[in-house]
C-alpha cells in the first residue's frame, strides 16, 4: 500500500481520479490531495475538509478473490483499519478515551457523538466477483471549525496538531494487514472486532425508515450482505444502507 503515490495539490474527488487511472496503475497506488473539491460520502453527502488540515485519498486495490456477495466483509476491513491506525498513534489521552472510538454502519468514524472520518467504497464487478475497488478516505486530521456541529478532528481531541504524512503511514500499514486478514478469508475475526465497535449497538434509540415512520429500535447485528438488523417492538427489521436513518 503506497508504494506508488499520485499526488495532486488541487482535484474535485480522488475517486473519481482513481477510477480513472485504475488500469494502468499497479495494485496499491493512492491517490492524494490537499484539497478537494467535491468530495463525496455515504448517501450521496458531501464530505467537507479544509485545505492541507485533512487526509483526503483513494487507494486502488484488485480484490478479485472476493465474491461480490461477501464485499461487506471487505467494508468492515477498511473501517477497521482506520480504528487500528488511529489506536496505534497511541493519540488517546486514557483506555476511556480510546474506548470512545467507534464504527457508525456502514463506514463512518466516531468519537463520541462526533463523526471523525469517512469512507467511500466504490467497486467494479466482474461476473460474481469484484474486478476492482477504489477505497476513499477522509480523515479529519487538524482542522478545527466545521460547518457542522457534529464533526470533529484528532487536533480538536488531542489540542495538538499531527503529522499527515505520519498518520497517513499508519492508515495503510494497517489497511495492508486488514486487506490480508480479508483475502484469508478472516471472516469471523473481521466480523467479531467489527461488532466490538459498532457505534450504538444494543442501545435502544430513535430511527426513521425510508417513508419517513419514526420507530424506537435497537441495532442487534449485521448480516453477511451487511443490512442493519435492527430490534424493534414488532420484532427484528433489516435495513440496506439508504433505509435507515438515525434520529436520536
Amino acid at each position: 500500500m503506497g508504494k506508488n503515490n499520485v499526488y495532486l495539490p488541487t482535484c474535485h474527488s480522488t475517486n473519481d481520479i482513481a477510477a480513472e487511472i485504475s488500469s494502468k496503475v499497479v495494485e496499491g497506488t493512492v491517490v492524494i490531495t490537499s484539497n478537494q473539491t467535491k468530495g463525496r460520502g455515504q448517501r450521496g453527502n458531501v464530505w467537507e475538509a479544509e485545505s492541507g488540515a485533512n487526509l483526503t485519498f483513494s487507494v486502488i486495490l484488485m480484490p478479485t478473490f472476493l465474491p461480490a456477495n461477501e464485499q461487506f466483509y471487505f467494508n468492515m476491513a477498511v473501517a477497521l483499519a482506520i480504528t487500528d491506525a488511529l489506536n496505534s498513534l497511541v493519540i488517546f489521552n486514557s483506555r476511556h478515551d480510546a474506548q470512545r472510538l467507534a464504527i457508525k454502519w456502514s463506514n463512518d468514524i466516531y468519537y463520541g457523538n462526533l463523526k471523525l472520518g469517512g469512507v467511500l467504497i466504490e467497486n467494479t464487478l466482474e461476473g460474481m466477483n469484484i474486478k476492482s475497488a477504489v477505497v476513499g478516505i477522509g480523515l479529519n486530521v487538524n482542522q478545527e471549525n466545521f460547518s457542522y456541529p457534529t464533526a470533529t478532528s484528532l487536533k480538536s481531541i488531542l489540542g495538538h496538531e499531527l503529522k499527515l504524512e505520519e498518520v497517513l503511514e499508519n492508515l495503510l500499514f494497517f489497511l495492508e494487514i486488514r486487506y490480508l486478514a480479508l483475502k484469508n478469508r478472516e471472516y469471523h475475526r473481521l466480523k467479531k472486532d467489527y461488532m466490538s465497535q459498532l457505534y450504538l449497538l444494543n442501545e435502544a434509540h430513535i430511527y426513521a425508515d425510508n417513508q419517513g415512520i419514526t420507530f424506537e429500535g435497537t441495532i442487534v447485528d449485521i448480516m453477511e450482505s451487511g443490512r442493519l438488523v435492527v430490534g424493534t417492538e414488532t420484532g427484528l427489521r433489516n435495513f440496506d444502507f439508504k433505509e435507515i436513518v438515525f434520529c436520536g
